[in-house]
């Protein structure tokens, strides 16, 4: 007989009990439930609003000026090949961008192309260039143009960078390589393209390895990776996972997946670069390589790829055994996905991994000049801007002039059996008629923040001089063979008594002015400026550009001022370029990230006229016979060749050595001393002037030439009265005067025959005539320039 077991009754008040929990549950997962709808709403906009509104900080960017090149442009070969290796083209096939071949004298170069702002885009295109003789003598181009002038495009000198010391070069979704995304895809998330954001293998796995406190494991896709970089931190906590895939599901619910791929290009960190982390593949490629991520070949784009899994752990440059091995597995994942052929596989895997040493990025080319275009850019821009901004910036920098300036500066001062080791340099120089800048050293070793072409005020010496006689002729008192004393002669200064003194400590008595400039006698020069006054004086160097603090003293004629070798370019400027002020700048234009040109430097920078042209072209005459016969003729024949112009310059006890002078096309100023401002032992012409012929002689020069005008008349006069004279006439030298001022008494000797109001024989020609005679100089003594007394305790 079966039984059946007898079920317990429930009681009412079981049943109640069992209601209310199911209530409460429901109550709690319905709140849950809502909990998690609103928190996913929240997290839902922060994505949105983060993502349509990312703005990577993206640093400004210093570049040169562009390699301007058409038929006779004097560009060497050498400087060519130079400018080729800066832009870090390699010598191949040129089938891409940033390569070139090279056949005799001719070079075959495909570009890159460069925008330069408001749609003037030089494309990429292949050039063929033929040199001869130091100037380009034929080009050929797969884009031709109107004007036959092309350009290779500026060099990148250095970047600012934001606050938070991210670098970055932008990819977009036209500059993505195909290689780049298969080796990504193939290595780090193969679903990619078919998930909605996470992968369930992947989380489980690494939520389980969170839980149990195992080895940290991998699985998280693109996506993922993308929310981690960009929005959260990198803690490891469920609750961040569980964050992270919520959001990785929402961001790709709003956006498509190349979308979301281009932002991980870009966000990546893939190294550090001193004390500035390396933020996504396009500025990745120049760190490893130094060359435009478009020109890596399959083997870098898979070490790229390699190094995003631990760009410390697989850092090519400290560990190349696991970075090659994490590449060839990255080549080995493309090869099982069918991205790669087994040969193109093979071949990838052979290649040494190619990384540069040192990449370009590293620190800024010139430090010195870049630190002069950051300082003119902070006159105009935010910090803030300057940061992050992603501004372009066309500097007036010319590689060519600043590597001359860089040797010129180092071969000297670092030359073997150089006893004074702590002497220092400094050179600037600029374009007379623009004022632009193509070259600064402001020291002779790595720049430290001090940057002694800008910041070191030191006296000048006799850099000043020809102010003085400047100013004398233009009075129309003077003319270069105006007899002028030269002698002790005592000046009240500060309550007390100042006689200035000849470097020799010997006197030359009444010499033709232009023997006092080229010899830089100082008792004439005080003389003669005494002779207008120290107020005259100090609105002339007003007039050359000087706002520096002049002392109301007559020591200031011979240089006793604090200026730096910027201020001294200046001045010269006005002298080269004729009597025309124009302001000494670094920057030509600046672009925004969106390729708007933002600020044109030529539109902001006026010349103005300082000193009447006839005036400069007197003067002038005075500073090339200094070079040519004077304290500068130690520079040898590049001085005669072009007719150079300049003066020399040395302070009290040789502390400082100067020179200023120029070509047609080049305005320089050296200074060399020491930082603790004690003796060298070096004049202007045995210290600075060495440099700056240097530094000249390896640039393309033109001629210095006088300006003719019917206000300058050229005649013989005699060099111990300053009157008409001939020819033939013992002491008669051949000098440019003012018109209006010419002489009009002559010596005994002048012959009826002589015309002056007709010279014969043009500026030039007078100049290589060679018949200049000068006053007697006793001994053959060329005097050096020299301050006298300690201007701070005298005065």
């Amino acid at each position: 007989m079966l039984t059946h077991k007898k079920t317990p009754n429930r009681s009412p008040k079981s049943e109640q009990g069992l209601m209310l929990v199911g209530f409460l549950l429901l109550v709690i997962i319905i709140a849950g439930l809502v909990f998690l709808a609103m928190y996913a709403y929240k997290l839902n906009s922060e994505i949105v609003s983060k993502f349509e509104n990312r703005r990577w900080d993206i640093p400004a960017t210093v570049y040169s000026r562009p390699l301007d090149l058409e038929r006779g442009v004097a560009v060497s070969d050498a400087n060519f090949k130079a400018w080729l290796d800066m832009l870090g083209y390699s010598q191949g096939n040129v089938n891409q961008t940033g390569r070139y071949e090279k056949s005799g004298n001719t070079y075959t170069v495909h570009t890159r192309g460069f925008d330069y702002g408001d749609g003037e885009i030089d494309p990429a295109q292949v050039l063929k260039i033929t040199f001869n003789a130091g100037k380009v003598a034929k080009i050929q181009s797969t884009n031709p143009n109107a004007d036959g002038v092309v350009r290779l495009e500026p060099i990148n000198i250095g970047g600012i960078y934001p606050e938070n010391n991210e670098d970055r070069i932008l990819l977009t979704k036209d500059t993505m390589p195909r290689q780049l995304v298969d080796a990504l895809i193939a290595t780090e998330d193969r679903g990619f393209y078919e998930h909605y954001g996470i992968s369930l293998r992947g989380t489980s796995r690494a939520l389980l390895s969170n839980i149990t406190g195992g080895e940290r494991q991998g699985g998280s896709t693109i996506t993922q990776q993308l929310i981690k970089n960009f929005y959260l931190n990198s803690e490891r906590t469920l609750k961040r996972k569980a964050n992270e895939a919520l959001m990785a599901l929402l961001l790709e619910r709003h956006y498509s997946k190349d979308a979301i791929l281009l932002a991980y290009l870009n966000e990546i960190n893939l190294g550090q670069n001193g004390n500035r982390s390396v933020n996504g593949f396009g500025i990745a490629s120049h760190f490893y390589f130094d060359k435009p991520i478009s020109e890596l070949s399959l083997d870098q784009y898979a070490l790229l790829v390699g190094v995003a899994k631990g760009s410390s752990y697989y850092n090519p440059r400290k560990h190349p055994e696991r970075a090659t091995e994490r590449r060839n597995a990255v080549l080995h994942n493309m090869l099982i996905m069918g991205k790669i052929s087994q040969d193109e596989y093979n071949e990838a895997t052979e290649r040494p991994l190619g990384v540069v040493k040192t990449p370009a990025i590293a620190k800024p080319k010139f430090p010195d000049f870049f630190d002069a275009v950051s300082r003119e850019l902070r006159r105009y821009y935010k910090d803030s801007d300057l940061r992050g901004a992603g501004l372009k910036i066309i500097s007036t920098l010319d590689p060519i002039a600043q590597m001359s300036a860089d040797k010129a500066i180092s071969e000297h001062l670092n030359k073997k059996g150089n006893k004074n080791k702590k002497l220092q340099g400094a050179l600037v120089s600029a374009d007379p008629a623009t004022g632009e800048l193509v070259a600064i050293v402001g020291s002779a070793s790595d720049f430290t923040g001090f940057n002694r072409a800008i910041d070191s005020k030191r006296q000048v010496g006799s850099l000043l001089k020809p102010v003085i006689y400047m100013t004398a002729i233009q009075s129309g008192k003077y003319h270069w063979a105006t007899p002028v004393k030269d002698e002790p002669i005592a000046y009240p200064a500060g309550g007390k008594s100042w006689t200035p003194k000849n470097y020799a400590g010997r006197s030359y008595g009444d010499v033709p002015m232009l023997t006092a400039l080229a010899n830089s006698y100082n008792q004439s020069a005080v003389n003669v400026g005494m002779d207008f006054g120290i107020n005259l004086f100090s609105k002339q160097l007003r007039q050359l550009g000087v706002e520096s603090h002049i002392s109301p003293y007559p020591s200031i004629m011979l240089g006793a001022i604090d200026l730096s070798p910027m201020d001294m370019l200046g001045v010269y400027q006005v002298f080269a370029s004729g009597g025309y002020h124009t302001p000494i700048h670094s920057i030509r234009q600046v672009i925004s990230e969106t390729g708007k040109v933002i600020q044109r430097t030529d539109d902001n920078i006026k010349s103005s006229a300082r000193i009447p042209p006839e005036v400069m072209t007197v003067t002038n005459f005075g500073l090339q016979q200094v070079v040519k016969d004077g304290t500068a003729k130690g520079m040898g024949n590049i001085g005669s060749t072009y007719k150079l112009a300049g003066k020399t310059g040395t302070t009290n006890d040789a502390r400082d050595a100067w020179f200023a002078g120029f070509s047609g096309n080049y305005v320089s100023v050296v200074w060399v001393g020491r930082d603790d401002n004690k003796p060298i032992g070096l004049t202007g012409g045995s210290g600075a002037l060495p440099i700056w012929a240097d530094y000249m002689r390896r640039l393309n020069l033109a001629p210095v030439r006088l300006d003719e005008s019917d206000k300058v008349a050229w005649l013989w006069l005699d060099g111990e009265t300053g009157l008409l004279s001939d020819e033939a006439c013992e002491h008669a030298m051949y000098v440019p005067v003012l018109a209006e001022h010419a002489p009009k008494q002559s010596t005994s000797c002048l012959s009826e025959e002589y015309h002056h109001d007709e010279p014969s024989g043009t500026a030039d020609e007078v100049i290589d005539d060679g018949k200049v005679v000068y006053g007697e100089v006793a001994d053959d003594v060329v005097e050096e320039e020299v301050v006298y007394g300690e201007v701070e305790e005298s005065f």
